[in-house]
C-alpha cells in the first residue's frame, strides 16, 4: 500500500449481492443506521463502534442507504437467508472463512476436523503434538 493511501475497509468482508439474513433467534442483536457508503458501514463494522456487540457482518440497503449490522452471519444457526433485491450482505472473512491463514491465530471458522476426518486438536493443548 502506498503512502498516504487507506487500506478499504470492505477488503475484509466476503460479498453477496441481493441477500439478506433474517434471524429466527430473538436473542441475535441487529443495529441500523442512515449511512451513505458501504465502506463507512464496514469501517464502523470492523471496530464494532457504538455497538453493542461483536459485528460479524452488515447488510446495506441500496435503496434507503441504510446499514444493518449483525451479531450474526449466515452460518449462524437460527438465521435464514432471504433473497432480496434492495441489499448486498457483507460478512466478516474471518467469520466464514475455512482454512487458516498464516498460524491461526485468528482463525474463527467453524471447520473442526482435518481433511481425513480426524478431529482437530484444540489450540491450547500439547497433546497429541506439541506445536
Amino acid at each position: 500500500e502506498g503512502k498516504g493511501k487507506k487500506r478499504n475497509p470492505l477488503h475484509d468482508f466476503k460479498k453477496t449481492g441481493e441477500l439478506m439474513l433474517i434471524k429466527v433467534n430473538k436473542t441475535l442483536e441487529v443495529k441500523t443506521k442512515l449511512l451513505n457508503t458501504t465502506e463507512q458501514c464496514a469501517k464502523r463494522c470492523s471496530r464494532s463502534k457504538g455497538l453493542s456487540f461483536t459485528c460479524k457482518a452488515f447488510a446495506y440497503d441500496r435503496v434507503t442507504k441504510r446499514c444493518h449490522w449483525l451479531s450474526f452471519n449466515s452460518l449462524t444457526s437460527g438465521v435464514r437467508k432471504k433473497q432480496d433485491h434492495a441489499f448486498d450482505l457483507y460478512e466478516k472473512k474471518d467469520y466464514v472463512r475455512n482454512c487458516i491463514i498464516g498460524k491461526g491465530a485468528d482463525y474463527k471458522g467453524t471447520i473442526s476436523v482435518t481433511k481425513s476426518g480426524i478431529q482437530c486438536q484444540a489450540w491450547n493443548s500439547m497433546i497429541p503434538h506439541e506445536h
